[in-house]
Order: structure tokens, then sequence, then C-alpha cells
């Protein structure tokens, strides 16, 4: 298998997490964002949305991110990071989506304007509206995750699931893009316990 990846993309973070957390063969393939290589008809030819991360595996391409981890995780036997009880599924499933719809797209306001647009300056400069609003928006959605974290160790099932990689990934820039999470004291906690994990640290380096 190919991942096709930026190591600075949170998206691309949450598929390597899980390849080094199953110890998958997979073979990660940089893509030069910052010189549009996502843009290129080979790669939009995998990848319509012209993003990262792809998966290849033999002739089979698939994107999205939280599809990828769900794919890597039902390919690998004996894997205790996606539950086969179907309650179980469902309410790991539920935090994915959640991270999906609600937490990674606030959290992305402030990282496309706060790291993106540094990294990439043809984005232009970043935009104090976006910036404004990214600010009011991300705290009552960090509280429902930090209310529910109260007395927990992970996020679903009592054990570490996708849904601890899946959110925590969006959680690599909080330094830089200056998330307002500070404060959030099971928030704190838990990604801590993510990043003492074996494969945050392989992901890292």
């Amino acid at each position: 298998m190919r991942l096709y990846y930026h190591p600075l993309s949170s998206n691309s973070r949450r598929v390597v997490l899980v390849v080094h957390h199953l110890g998958l063969d997979v073979e990660l393939i940089a893509v030069d964002l910052a010189g549009a290589e996502h843009k290129t008809a080979d790669y939009l030819a995998m990848n319509p949305n012209g993003k990262v991360p792809t998966l290849v595996d033999g002739d089979f391409e698939l994107w999205e991110s939280y599809a990828i981890i769900q794919y890597l995780a039902d390919k690998t036997p004996g894997q205790d990071i996606y539950p086969e009880d179907i309650a179980a599924r469902a309410d790991v499933n539920r935090w994915l989506f959640w991270s999906a719809y609600h937490f990674a797209p606030t959290a992305g306001l402030l990282i496309k304007e706060r790291v993106s647009k540094r990294l990439s300056p043809r984005l232009g400069p970043p935009d104090p509206q976006e910036i404004a609003r990214g600010e009011a928006q991300l705290p009552p959605i960090a509280a429902i995750l930090d209310r529910h974290l109260a007395g927990k160790r992970w996020i679903a099932q009592d054990r570490l699931t996708l849904a601890d990689f899946a959110i925590a990934a969006t959680l690599m820039h909080t330094a830089a893009a200056q998330l307002p999470v500070a404060g959030f004291a099971n928030i704190e906690a838990w990604f801590a316990r993510v990043q003492s994990l074996a494969a945050w640290a392989k992901s890292t380096a």
C-alpha cells in the first residue's frame, strides 16, 4: 500500500497515526503541496478533490482520511482500535463524524489562517474575520469533548480507538494555530496521553 500525504496535514496525520499503531507496511509518499503537486493531472486522477491524503492499495484508490483509517483497521486482523460490536462501533463512528463535521472544520479555520497561509503565501494574508470566527466557534465545540472526557482516559469504549487518533490529529497545530483549547483540563490530559503513545512519536519523526 502507498499513502500520499503531507507531514503538516492533520488529515494526513490521523492516517499516519493509525498506520504506525497497527504496524502496517505502507509506503509514505510526501506530496509537495507548496509546489501544487496535488493539483497535477496524475494526482487528480487518484483524488479528484486535489487534497491529501490518498491511499492506494493495489488498484483501489481511497481518499478521505476518516474512510482511510476505517479501511486500514478493517484490513488488519486482530486490530484493537475499531470494535466489531455494532453498538461499540457506532460509538466510535459517532465521534469520527463529530470530528469530521464539527471539531476539525472549526479548528481548520484557525489552522488555515495561522499555519497554512504562513507556509503557502499564495493563499494570501490571514483574514482577521476568519480568525475571529474560529476563535468564537471552537471553544463551545471543544467544551463538548471536554465534558465527555470527564473521568475517562479515552474518548470511546473506555479504550484507545480510531476516535482518539482522529481527533488528536486536529490538535497537532494547537500551538502554531493558537487553538483556543487551553483551560480544557480533560482535553489537555487526554491529549497528553495520546502524545505519549509510540504511534504519535513515530508519526512526528
